[in-house]
């Protein structure tokens, strides 16, 4: 399949419900980045809200293409784009959030943050190529499936219970519901290395469409 053939087969049936979800997910990574970085309260508390709906819209976005058979190729690009977006968002308020902490050991600790940008960065900029090659990103296996779901998981939970954020506390009125640092490093180390697990598990994938791209071409010279 050459490369303009690949791009008019990905943008046909565009406008169907999941891929709709798709777009509103993708419209609510800045809303979520603009309300945390605000610091405040309230900032915190709705972009835990957004944050909510957009998880629930990536639930509901799979259960409907399944449904009623409205799987498209745009939808399989759109779909991990929006979870992309979403995780280098959150990784980047989070350095950020964490970099100004006058606690030595938290302001270290937000440079692993970069580690989820420049593995997701590389997942963007590789999917851009390898379309332009005329190839298909590959789609989530189940390693990459159980690495998103924990890290939604964790970052929700460090948005709930981290130090200089504590959403929880905030709305409670106490002090007592936060994270001890090390756990916080423990929770995160885990959802790098998931992430990491997740990241080496598309590569078998790469390598065979690569492979077979070969052989046609291969095949097709000796014709």
């Amino acid at each position: 399949m050459d490369t303009k053939t690949n791009i008019k087969d990905i943008f046909s049936n565009v406008w169907t419900i999941p891929n709709l979800l798709s777009f509103l997910r993708i419209i609510m990574v800045p809303i979520f980045a603009v309300l945390f970085l605000k610091g405040t309260r309230e900032g915190y508390i709705w972009s835990v809200v957004v944050l909510a709906l957009s998880g629930l819209s990536d639930f509901f976005d799979g259960k409907i293409a399944r449904k009623f058979n409205q799987i498209s190729a745009l939808g399989k690009l759109l779909d991990p784009l929006a979870d992309k977006l979403t995780q280098i968002t959150i990784a980047v308020v989070f350095f950020i959030t964490f970099g100004k902490s006058e606690d030595p050991v938290i302001h270290a600790f937000s440079y692993v943050f970069i580690a989820f940008l420049v593995k997701e960065a590389i997942m963007v900029v590789g999917s851009v190529i390898m379309i332009a090659m005329g190839l298909r990103p590959t789609a989530a296996e189940m390693p990459g499936k159980v690495a998103t779901f924990a890290f939604y998981l964790i970052m929700i939970s460090m948005i709930a219970f981290g130090k200089g954020i504590e959403v929880v506390n905030a709305i409670a009125g106490t002090t007592n519901l936060v994270y001890p640092t090390p756990v916080m490093i423990a929770l995160v180390a885990i959802s790098l290395v998931l992430t990491l697990i997740a990241f080496f598990s598309y590569v078998p994938g790469v390598k065979e469409q690569l492979k077979q791209k070969k052989e046609k071409k291969a095949n097709e010279s000796e014709k």
